[in-house]
């Protein structure tokens, strides 16, 4: 089994560059077969240019940019061979809602598990792809001063993570208290707010590391008590006892102490 890339968003592609050298090293170095999926995005071609000239500048040349505008090209035979035998698959930004459209369900989303599972390629998705790692999926929201009660929605992802909800852009827009909304409403979840240019690393043998120039915060409401149940949709809840926990770039935590869940939920195999 592979290693997961979980990236914020707006990751730098022009000077450092040092998320997209993580993802290099954890496909296994630069002349391992590495794809790019944009169907996140209506403007595919103008998101490939970025990351083929990045990965041109990191000498990553065996790199394929497997387009998908719909869902006959996601159960394309050859498009999901080509993600199955990649060392490293790259989901980039966009709408997370199109990215599960188009993907979600077809043989190019089952060969993203298989290149993964059965590969040990790296997948990584930055944004809206990292969004759609997860069971459940921040759809949209808003919650811009405080906490509300719906003031945000999730759905399905593609369910490489159980149990927590990834919210991205997370410093950069102020997201603390749409991803403090959900976690609140749907305390079995435990929350990840991923800053830009930083990415949550998960190696499925032994924990994980935070790469990038932010942070991590991690949400945990299991033992909150609140009033959220009893107040209409719009109001913000009482909130007492929820746990934030900060994970910053640098840092690589093991199965140990407050993040022992949190770890297992990012690690369990299923």
């Amino acid at each position: 089994m592979g290693s997961l890339m979980i990236i914020g968003g707006a990751e730098d592609r022009t000077d450092n560059m040092e998320v997209l050298k993580k993802f290099i090293e954890l496909s296994g170095g630069e002349d391992q077969p590495l794809v790019v999926l944009t169907a996140a995005s209506t403007v595919p071609e103008k998101i490939w240019e970025m990351y083929q000239g990045a990965f041109n500048a990191l000498h990553a040349h065996k790199v394929r940019h497997l387009p998908m505008a719909d869902r006959a090209a996601a159960e394309d035979e050859e498009l999901a061979h080509a993600i199955a035998t990649a060392k490293g698959i790259f989901i980039t930004g966009g709408d997370q809602k199109r990215l599960m459209t188009i993907i979600g369900g077809t043989r190019c989303g089952n060969a993203l598990r298989q290149a993964w599972r059965e590969n040990g390629a790296c997948l990584a998705g930055t944004s809206a792809g990292a969004s759609g790692m997860c069971t459940h999926m921040m759809a949209e929201g808003h919650a811009d001063l405080a906490p509300e009660k719906g003031a945000a929605r999730l759905a399905a992802g593609l369910g490489f993570v159980p149990r927590v909800v990834i919210d991205q852009h997370f410093a950069q827009r102020h997201r603390i208290n749409r991803l403090l909304s959900v976690v609140t409403q749907s305390p079995f979840l435990l929350g990840a707010g991923i800053d830009e240019n930083t990415a949550l690393v998960v190696h499925q043998s032994d924990g994980l590391e935070v790469v990038g120039e932010g942070c991590v915060t991690v949400v945990d409401c299991r033992d909150a008590r609140t009033n959220i149940v009893d107040i209409p949709a719009g109001e913000v809840p009482h909130i007492f006892g929820a746990r934030l926990h900060l994970l910053p770039a640098g840092a690589c935590f093991r199965r140990e102490g407050e993040l022992t869940d949190f770890i297992d939920y990012l690690t369990k195999e299923h």
